[in-house]
């Protein structure tokens, strides 16, 4: 069933590119939609630059040792600052969005399971494997241990 619908799509969109509006032949251009994304993109690294460097030309700049120092609620610091994480929870956290994602992977790939055959199936015994290894390496590693 699925196969037809896609093969129909595309035998459609076939017929609309081959005949113009008047009925007569005309010419398909592949790329004016990546010409789009592409002046997009310039256009938006460009914003983004003019105003950066607006901001260095245009904004006060007068610094100081009081306003380089850290402020909280208006008093000076007076304990010493809390230590920072230990980088273990950043594996951790990096290494759930990881298997995160590969769930998001596989529920597509579940439903349209019986359409992609055994190829479909080698493939993502193939991609369950390869991070199978990076668990079994991060594992080894320590980097699930929580301290």
């Amino acid at each position: 069933m699925l196969r037809y619908d896609v093969v129909e799509r595309l035998h459609r969109r076939q017929r609309r590119c081959e005949t113009g509006p008047d009925g007569g032949t005309r010419v398909q251009t592949f790329g004016g939609e990546w010409l789009v994304i592409g002046l997009m993109t310039i256009a938006a690294f460009g914003m983004g630059m003019t105003l950066l460097n607006l901001n260095l030309i245009i904004g006060p700049s007068k610094p100081s040792a009081a306003k380089a120092a850290p402020y909280e609620s208006g008093l000076p610091d007076i304990t010493p600052v809390k230590p920072r994480y230990s980088p273990r929870f950043y594996v951790v956290a990096m290494l759930f969005v990881i298997f995160d994602i590969e769930a998001i992977f596989i529920f597509p790939w579940a439903v349209i399971f019986d359409d992609l055959g055994l190829y479909g199936f080698v493939t993502m015994l193939s991609f369950l494997a390869l991070l199978f290894i990076g668990l079994v390496y991060a594992w080894k590693k320590g980097a699930l241990e929580w301290v």
